[in-house]
């Protein structure tokens, strides 16, 4: 089963924090040249098998949003293992990925889906050049998930987490669920639905995915959670 999807735009009440927590600072300062974006969008970046199930994610390119250009990197455990390791160990993002602990737990994670067939792609979400969020790009009609709703062919599925604590309870996620959610249906043209399935009692996230025009389909029993089945339809893609 994939993970849970961690709270998207949770104000700095809805989960445990450490009082010594510094929150985003180990990304404040980390950004990717105009050029390295561009070199690892073009293939170098793209080591899994991501083509055939998921349409070359690593391609989609950049999206506009109302935060700043926003562009999906997949993930590579040699540049990226330490901070998305940090962001696992954020209370707040613990509390529903369960990946709290040293950077074996996370790059076992990480390298799971690197290794696997392309049905998962994790990735860096990239905002003005600065890596502040993590993604899972997955189809979920191949997923255990499919086992627990009406799956239809090519439904892609997306788990979210913000890194920074200054990127929540301020709309950041409902923009990038949005935009991910347009990018996903712009470039596969056989998706007809997006997905996610966040914990029930993440209502910071339920909210975040409402707000992204996605729908409350139902609520569904998962082995490690009871989830809230959301749904964004291409068809009501420019309506919701």
């Amino acid at each position: 089963m994939s993970p849970t999807d961690a709270s998207t735009d949770t104000d700095s009440g809805a989960g445990p924090r450490s009082p010594s927590d510094t929150g985003g600072e180990d990304t404040l300062d980390l950004h990717f040249s105009d050029e390295l974006v561009a070199l690892f969008a073009t293939g170098d970046g793209a080591a899994t098998s991501d083509g055939d199930l998921l349409d070359a994610v690593a391609t989609w390119g950049p999206a506009t949003t109302p935060a700043g250009s926003f562009r999906l990197l997949p993930v590579r455990i040699e540049r990226d293992l330490t901070l998305v390791t940090r962001w696992m160990n954020d209370p707040a993002v613990a509390a529903f990925w369960e990946l709290a602990g040293p950077e074996t737990v996370t790059e076992s994670h990480i390298r799971a889906q690197l290794d696997g067939d392309g049905r998962s792609v994790p990735c860096l979400g990239v905002l003005d050049s600065t890596p502040m969020s993590y993604f899972e790009i997955y189809r979920a009609d191949l997923d255990p998930l499919a086992r627990h709703y009406p799956a239809r062919p090519h439904d892609t599925g997306i788990h979210l987490l913000l890194g920074s604590v200054a990127d929540r309870g301020r709309g950041v996620g409902t923009t990038l669920l949005r935009a991910v959610a347009d990018l996903v249906l712009e470039h596969r043209p056989r998706c007809t639905r997006v997905v996610a399935e966040p914990d029930l009692r993440n209502t910071p996230s339920v909210s975040a995915f409402l707000s992204a025009g996605f729908r409350f389909s139902a609520e569904v029993d998962l082995p490690d959670k009871r989830a809230a089945l959301m749904v964004r339809d291409r068809a009501l893609r420019h309506v919701l």
